[in-house]
């Protein structure tokens, strides 16, 4: 585990950052418009299930969509699911007084309606087995989430890209499935992820501001280190390949549309205030960024014959 400041810094920071929340938080609060997820189900195509209802057994024939698209659906929704171990995690390093208590509360309830979109349609549609999603469910919600590094500067750098990650996921799987319902509400939930992002992307740039060699640091750390949240599903590696492979979300589009936004934002390779230490937290990134280029161009030029292998295999 790496921490990024002490203890006693963490603490300085998260009070001369307070004013910015609640700048923050105001414009959240401006921006964000109400929805209701239960305006975006097909309720009128649903049936009872087996069970104590005596319903209609599911069956695999009910199946909708792709393989792949139904994948990213069900790792999607189990990414949403885990939603209690990340509100621990985040009120743990952020707190719940004040403007920072407020935001944690309010993230929590608007990222609380997309599981809830999610599953309510799958079930309606009768997309997956349901049977099989409880069972998953039941798994990695046990397994639960942990940051990989602690911390304020570590957690909001992290999440600076994750939302964002999530946001390009969720839209992508939406335009995946080929079903214009799926793909609204999918769309939907992606704008509450963008707006999530820009409020801490944006705590990130005065962070850089006040403490620029630690932000530096903690921002390299998470690009070495990014793991999506649904990281600890069953079976998650065979799954994200399969969800590159189809260009859901893969390693160009985590460069191209996740991280050099944000860095852009933050004018990383344009700041002239880093000491020694985040100068060399800079030319680790540069490094690190020039290897994932080889790397996504490599991805690409074999995608044909993975995508082949996994047909295969399958």
């Amino acid at each position: 585990m790496t921490t990024f400041v002490d203890s006693f810094s963490e603490q300085r920071l998260l009070l001369d950052l307070e004013p910015v929340v609640e700048v923050e938080l105001n414009r959240h609060l401006s921006q964000a418009k109400e929805w209701f997820p239960h305006e975006y189900i097909p309720w009128s195509l649903g049936e009872d299930f087996a069970g104590p209802l005596e319903g209609k057994q599911w069956t695999p024939q009910e199946q909708r969509f792709s393989d792949v698209a139904r994948t990213s659906l069900i790792v999607n929704l189990l990414t949403e699911d885990n939603l209690p171990s990340y509100h621990r995690e985040i009120a743990t390093f952020l707190g719940l007084d004040g403007p920072w208590g407020h935001w944690v509360g309010r993230w929590t309830a608007e990222e609380g309606r997309h599981g809830v979109a999610i599953r309510d349609y799958l079930l309606v549609t009768r997309s997956i087995d349901p049977i099989a999603l409880e069972r998953a469910r039941m798994v990695h919600m046990t397994e639960g989430f942990k940051a990989i590094h602690p911390g304020v500067l570590a957690g909001l750098s992290y999440v600076s890209f994750q939302e964002l990650a999530t946001r390009v996921s969720h839209r992508n799987t939406g335009t995946a499935t080929g079903d214009p319902i799926a793909e609204q509400l999918l769309a939907r939930i992606a704008l509450d992820e963008n707006l999530h992002m820009i409020f801490y992307r944006n705590l990130m740039e005065a962070a850089f501001d006040l403490t620029p060699d630690a932000t530096m640091r903690a921002v390299t750390a998470s690009v070495r280190d990014f793991a999506m949240p649904g990281n600890g599903i069953e079976g998650f590696t065979r799954k994200a390949v399969e969800i590159a492979v189809a260009g859901i979300y893969d390693l160009r589009q985590h460069k191209d549309e996740v991280l050099m936004p944000v860095l852009r934002k933050w004018r990383v390779f344009e700041r002239a205030d880093f000491g020694a230490e985040g100068e060399q937290a800079r030319i680790e990134l540069s490094v690190l960024l020039e290897d994932m280029e080889v790397a996504a161009d490599r991805f690409e030029n074999k995608r044909e014959a993975l995508r082949a292998r996994l047909a295969a295999r399958d």
